[in-house]
């Protein structure tokens, strides 16, 4: 008789072959649990290709909210051979398997508990092997006792496109994996002892991945011109625009190379377009002849970069943070820049409608680094909070002696945009004076190299603090950056010590002048970064003079999980 000891937070993998429609029934998943007033949490890990292979997806359902991936596995649903041998390190003695015989016993010597489940031969009663996935997606909620109609009424929803048909056989085929629990409990082939306490408030949630957060946080930011060039992890952010173009008014162009995706947001942003990129480490590599331009010309512009395992095309649906240096160095020449890291859906969100208001404010490129993980994970959250945000502009009308790079005591000019005004709106990637005239006078290339500098110290007093979590008399200061944030707040409430302080980066450039009164205060730095080399921590070593005495680096492809951050956090701290 088979429990799962995990009451109250149960972690689920699908996991199966590319086309086996795992990505169907992950969102019919979620969206029921949560309309059940579960919370949830999912995220994917998949291969580089329209077919075969294996994917997988992890689903967290709990009583309380959850963020985070974990390694634990406490049900897995293997839909094809390939399945339990690619999640073989994950697989503990308290995990349950359901599936097919030849599916779980493929790997004779692996101990944990295993129920047969002849889905393929089920579906096949049902219409046929495509129904296999709803099969088990009923399987799984019947365990969590969830009400069929729920389920129903999304199944409704999803498939009515596809006619009448289509939507009984995939209700046929989730009731099929009711009756499927409802005779092993009677059989007394497992036991459900399942008991997640369930929140009403959940039910009214949304569910939102970190592709649509961006994707929201430029419509919330005035964003009117988008270019693109398919490129995972961002190739979802233009069509999720390009969806809701019409909505809102949106120009979306997916370009045929990424150079021409560059040039043609600058042309749009010269225009008056509040502009934005969306792109990844390597498509962004041939963008930067053009973010030169842009600090040169004082162009707005907003780029999100989906870091990827490099070098070339290295991993394409693989996650790293290893594009810090590549983002912060992009150009010829030096030019000011804002860098962003979201650690969370919600930051997703708001920091791409900042990014909008200040590249507008400062005539300079801001950049959003997220990452696979980033992007592909959702879970429910009770609102964006959208009320209090603002487009900002800061467009003038030109006179007939416009100078479009007037010398200013702060190292902005008034920025005016073609046909607005009387004024010639010049734009010149030599070496210019005020109006934007070609010079090479050396007493105004001064001037202009010192402006950028007067920008950056303006830019600096609208930096985003570090956010600090913990007790203020912390002996180990954790620092970290982007999609780690909610996999480290976990590790630390597993951990559970007083002296742990982490210092969590949302924006990463410039660096907020408080982070010193940190690093001074901690007797051990321990950065925690997804990248070989610790780019972050040089980054920070290089503006505060300060070293970190431990770095946790991780760079597989594969994302950290709760449990290893918490086991090598252990080893520094405790000493095993």
């Amino acid at each position: 008789m088979d429990n799962i000891n995990n009451i109250d937070d149960i972690s689920i993998i699908l996991c199966g072959a590319a086309g086996q429609g795992i990505q169907t029934v992950e969102g019919l998943l979620t969206r029921t649990l949560k309309r059940s007033g579960y919370y949830v949490f999912a995220t994917r890990e998949y291969m580089s290709r329209v077919r075969g292979g294996v994917n997988s997806t992890t689903l967290r359902v709990s009583s309380k909210p959850v963020r985070a991936y974990v390694d634990r596995i406490d049900i897995l649903i293997p839909l094809n051979e390939e399945a339990v041998p690619h999640l073989k390190e994950r697989i503990k003695p308290s995990t349950l398997i359901l599936g097919e015989k030849e599916y779980i016993n493929i790997l004779p010597g692996l101990e944990c508990k295993k129920v047969e489940i002849s889905f393929l031969e089920l579906s096949s009663e049902v219409g046929g092997k495509i129904y296999a996935n709803m099969i088990a997606l009923g399987v799984i909620l019947c365990m969590l006792k969830v009400e069929k109609s729920i389920l129903r009424n999304l199944i409704n929803e999803n498939f009515k496109i596809k006619g009448q048909q289509i939507v009984d056989n995939n209700i046929k085929a989730a009731d099929k994996g009711y009756e499927i629990v409802e005779d092993l409990i009677s059989s007394n082939k497992i036991n459900q002892k399942i008991e997640i306490q369930k929140n009403p408030v959940v039910k009214d949630d949304y569910i939102l991945t970190g592709t649509e957060a961006i994707g929201l946080g430029a419509i919330a930011g005035g964003c009117n011109f988008a270019c693109f060039y398919p490129m995972a992890p961002s190739t979802g952010i233009g069509t999720f625009l390009a969806q809701h173009a019409l909505d809102f008014d949106i120009i979306v162009d997916q370009s045929e190379d990424e150079i021409s995706v560059i040039n043609k947001t600058l042309g749009a942003s010269y225009a008056g377009a509040r502009s934005f990129v969306s792109t990844s480490g390597g498509g962004f590599s041939l963008m930067t002849e053009g973010v030169s331009l842009a600090g040169m010309t004082e162009l707005p512009i907003v780029i999100v970069v989906g870091q990827r395992p490099g070098p070339a095309t290295g991993m394409p649906t693989r996650t790293c943070q290893e594009d810090i240096e590549l983002v912060l160095h992009a150009g010829a020449g030096w030019f000011p820049r804002i860098i962003f890291s979201p650690g969370s859906i919600e930051d997703a969100f708001k920091l791409t409608q900042k990014a909008f208001n200040l590249t507008q404010k400062f005539h300079v490129p801001v950049f959003i680094l997220t990452d696979q993980y980033l992007v592909d994970s959702y879970y429910n959250i009770h609102s964006l909070n959208h009320d209090s945000l603002e487009i900002e502009k800061h467009i003038i009308k030109t006179d007939i002696d416009y100078e479009r790079y007037r010398f200013t005591e702060n190292g902005i000019s008034p920025r005016g945009i073609p046909g607005y005004g009387d004024g010639l709106v010049d734009a010149d990637s030599h070496s210019h004076d005020e109006y934007g005239v070609i010079t090479e006078d050396p007493n105004l290339r001064n001037k202009t190299v010192e402006k950028r500098f007067k920008k950056l110290e303006l830019i600096k007093k609208d930096t985003i603090p570090p956010e600090f979590i913990g007790n203020e008399d912390f002996k180990y200061l954790i620092v970290s950056w982007g999609s780690n944030y909610y996999l480290i707040k976990e590790a630390l409430e597993i951990l559970d010590r007083s002296d742990v302080g982490f210092l969590f980066f949302k924006q990463i450039y410039p660096i907020h002048e408080n982070v010193l009164n940190y690093l001074i205060k901690a007797e051990i730095k321990i950065s925690i970064e997804q990248n070989p080399t610790g780019q972050f921590a040089k980054l920070l070593e290089n503006e505060t003079h300060i070293n970190m005495n431990y770095r946790i680096l991780k760079y597989s492809g594969y994302v950290l999980s709760v449990e290893e951050i918490v086991s090598k956090l252990k080893i520094i701290i405790e000493g095993g």
